[in-house]
């Protein structure tokens, strides 16, 4: 019983996890969040423009 218990928590967790992946891969959350991230951080960090004189 102890064993069905846990064999059916592990399935809800994964089955969870699954699906969270999925929707991240789906709608490309990670990248939308990584471009979000690097507009901060330019804004942070504004690069003026430098003539390169060699």
């Amino acid at each position: 019983m102890k064993l069905v218990k846990f064999l059916l928590g592990l399935l809800k967790v994964l089955l969870i996890v699954v699906v969270v992946l999925f929707v991240v891969y789906f709608w490309n959350l990670d990248e939308k969040l990584l471009g979000w991230a690097y507009q901060q951080v330019n804004e942070m960090f504004n690069r003026k423009k430098v003539d390169i004189k060699f």
